[in-house]
């Protein structure tokens, strides 16, 4: 039994050897564990489902369906004629027939079979539920209105489409109990204010398991080994790769690990904070004062299919006049792609080895820097058994695989992105360079 009195079913196996951990505390909701630790525990108040960030307030196009899917699920992001963000089942309540194919009319969704119709009719009438208007004419006008799209909440704020995902959609909003806050999940809930750093983001889809790629996130020491030569850090390349030391805080909402150099005159080098289900921020020093923030959104499409939202806050190189003159967007973007290309063979290749069940705890064994993948872990597995997540809506071999063989639209997957942020960069440097040289011209 764990701490909290959950039974832990992590598939790796804590290092056996280790020392106590030392355990100082004076609120007993917070455990602060400094050096190594004991068999950690599912302490976590949220599990698997709840507050997940599935796109950015760009990704939305005006009149668009957004699709993409949860846990297999297929849905849909739009907004209706008063703007409002809805996230429903990808399924006409007709025919069972896709909205894909179909597009936004006056707001209303459209379903590309018979032309059905779907409104929340605006001004408050009837907000929980999204109508159908009418099939093919008006003849069926009192059939349609006896249909509705199954739904989820959904919130926007500060640029991102949130969604609260049960697993159950229902066509009347009010019926969905919403189990956890979206506060718990938000950057200022934990200090952050994000009206203070401007900021650059990408989305990157990846063919590997969800869970594996929030480990890599927690990593640390990986940084050094394979993104050496691409962190612009002259202090992060594989020459002066080291062990930390580690301060673990954890509570109902989240798990933070602190490492500091163990030469006392570097100080902290980076803190990490793991916000179930699925977000993790990165910054240095306190939250008031940081001058960065890395806020990553992890979203399980399906087996073997994750995104990821990757937003970069930062309180330096604010001026847009200056950011655009040096390609600093494009740059940064460039740098982006380039370190989720390096993860992304070892991703892939970890799914594999699970999914076989060659990572078990005989074949696997943590490091002492690795306490805070093992915490994660633990909950993980916890909230797995507790919640299954992935038999809400299970496929098998007979299974269509329609919306799996839709392409994936970022790299490192699909690469077409990276390619043009390059092809970008190019362009505006050499237009930068014709700009003197054709003044020069001009002069003489």
């Amino acid at each position: 039994m764990s701490e909290t009195g959950l039974t832990t079913t992590s598939s790796l196996s804590w290092p056996s050897g280790l020392p106590k951990n030392d355990i100082t505390s004076n609120d007993s909701s917070v455990i602060t564990e400094k050096n190594t630790s004991n068999k950690p525990s599912g302490q976590l108040s949220n599990g698997l489902l709840g507050w997940y960030a599935i796109c950015t307030t760009k990704d939305l196009k005006e009149d668009k369906l957004h699709f993409f899917s949860m846990y297999n699920e297929p849905l849909v992001l739009y907004r209706d004629k008063d703007k409002r963000v809805r996230c429903i089942k990808n399924l006409c309540p007709h025919r069972g027939a896709s909205f894909q194919g179909g597009g936004i009319k006056d707001g209303e969704i459209v379903c590309p079979y018979h032309g059905g119709r779907f409104s929340a009719e605006g001004n408050c009438t009837n907000l929980d539920r999204i109508t159908c208007q009418h099939i093919i004419d008006s003849n069926y006008n009192n059939y349609a209105k006896r249909i509705h799209l199954y739904q989820y909440p959904c919130i926007e704020k500060d640029g991102y489409l949130y969604i609260y995902y049960g697993g159950k959609a229902k066509t009347d909003l009010s019926e969905i109990e919403i189990k956890s806050s979206l506060d718990n999940t938000l950057p200022e809930s934990y200090g952050f204010k994000p009206s203070d750093y401007a900021y650059e983001e990408v989305c990157v889809d990846f063919k590997c398991d969800w869970a594996r790629i929030i480990e890599n996130h927690l990593d640390i020491l990986h940084i050094f080994w394979i993104h050496g030569d691409t962190i612009p850090d002259k202090d992060v390349n594989r020459e002066v790769i080291t062990s930390f030391h580690q301060n673990i805080t954890r509570d109902g909402r989240h798990i933070e690990s602190k490492y500091n150099h163990k030469e006392k005159e570097k100080g902290e080098f980076i803190t990490i904070k793991f916000i179930p289900p699925g977000r993790i921020c990165i910054y240095k020093g306190t939250p008031e004062t940081a001058r960065y923030i890395q806020v990553l959104d992890h979203i399980p499409l399906a087996k073997n299919r994750s995104r990821v939202i990757v937003r970069h806050y930062r309180k330096f190189m604010k001026n847009k006049l200056i950011t655009k003159l040096i390609l600093f967007r494009q740059l940064q973007q460039r740098i982006f792609y380039k370190i989720f290309c390096e993860d992304y063979l070892v991703l892939k290749t970890q799914t594999f080895n699970e999914q076989m069940g060659y990572i078990q705890k005989d074949n696997v064994k943590l490091l002492g820097e690795d306490k805070m993948i093992q915490y994660y872990w633990d909950w993980f597995n916890n909230s797995l058994n507790n919640e299954r997540p992935w038999d809400l809506h299970p496929t098998n071999a007979d299974t269509n695989k329609v919306h799996l063989d839709m392409p994936m639209a970022y790299p490192p997957e699909n690469k077409t992105l990276m390619h043009k942020n390059n092809r970008s960069i190019t362009l505006n440097l050499i237009a930068r360079l014709l700009v003197p040289i054709g003044l020069l011209a001009l002069f003489l």
